[in-house]
């Protein structure tokens, strides 16, 4: 009897675990068979990061600022930007930005521009999707070709001035090249206009920063001009910037997707770099 009554509940827990998947499973296929917010909202929100020159600035807008629109209007959508401070690491801009929101009630948006499409990168953030790499930057020297003529190498920074962005990966680099060898040389600063600003008012004779950075900020042309880099022991690399959405907006996602690849055909992505000075390297 009591085997009976063990089994009959047996029976009955095992049919409510199935209705429960199956309703699971209905919930699922529901919201993957319904219009993606931002397609019935009419209105796209893009993330983008703050003082983020040649890409993203309050005032002067930027690269990013201008792609942002550009999607949109692919998309037949009202543009809303949500610009925001970069976190201590990527991961946060993700959570804050992109599938979350942040804590304060700031986001998230549908879409994250300037996310690097780094296989390292997604496998430590499942819940977004990385697409659409829409440009490669690398880190980049540029000298004042008048006062550096024999070696445009870092080795002329023993005695040259070389100026960076005290916060930017370019100064991890300079200063750990050869031992430290060129610190004493090394002008750092808070930002990149500063940085720039050495340069142009003579105070330096060179400069580092991302290859953007530097063609948006006049230090590619004459009388500078960028040189190769490679720094001993200093792993450089070019890294490719793109798009992030939550991995469950595939329509969204196959929607931006089409549009970054139809923006890069016809040519309308070149011409957004090559208005703000910088030239669109595409992976």
């Amino acid at each position: 009897m009591m085997g009976a009554l063990r089994r009959g509940a047996g029976g009955l827990l095992a049919a409510l675990a199935f209705l429960a998947l199956a309703s699971e499973a209905r919930a699922d296929d529901a919201a993957a068979a319904a219009p993606d917010p931002a397609l019935t909202s009419g209105v796209l929100k893009v993330a983008v990061y703050n003082e983020f020159f040649p890409y993203s600035e309050a005032k002067e807008g930027g690269i990013d600022v201008d792609l942002a629109q550009a999607l949109a209007q692919r998309l037949g959508l009202k543009l809303s930007l949500l610009p925001f401070d970069a976190g201590e690491q990527l991961n946060d801009d993700l959570r804050n930005m992109v599938w979350k929101g942040h804590y304060l009630g700031y986001g998230p948006a549908d879409v994250m521009l300037h996310v690097p499409n780094d296989p390292v990168l997604a496998r430590q953030n499942d819940k977004v999707v990385l697409f659409g790499a829409y440009q490669v930057e690398s880190v980049a020297l540029a000298i004042n070709a008048e006062r550096i003529t024999d070696n445009p190498g870092l080795e002329a920074f023993a005695k040259e001035k070389l100026a960076v962005d005290g916060g930017s990966f370019a100064a991890q680099v300079v200063l750990a090249a050869d031992n430290g060898r060129y610190r004493e040389n090394v002008l750092i600063r808070h930002n990149i206009h500063e940085a720039l600003a050495e340069l142009h008012s003579g105070a330096a004779a060179g400069i580092m920063g991302t290859r953007a950075e530097l063609q948006a900020g006049g230090a590619a042309k004459p009388p500078y001009r960028l040189v190769d880099l490679s720094v001993p022991g200093v792993p450089l690399r070019s890294w490719a910037v793109g798009l992030a959405v939550k991995s469950e907006r595939q329509e969204l996602k196959a929607r931006l997707d089409a549009a970054i690849k139809a923006l890069q055909a016809d040519g309308t992505l070149a011409a957004i770099f090559e208005r703000h000075g910088v030239r669109n390297v595409q992976p």
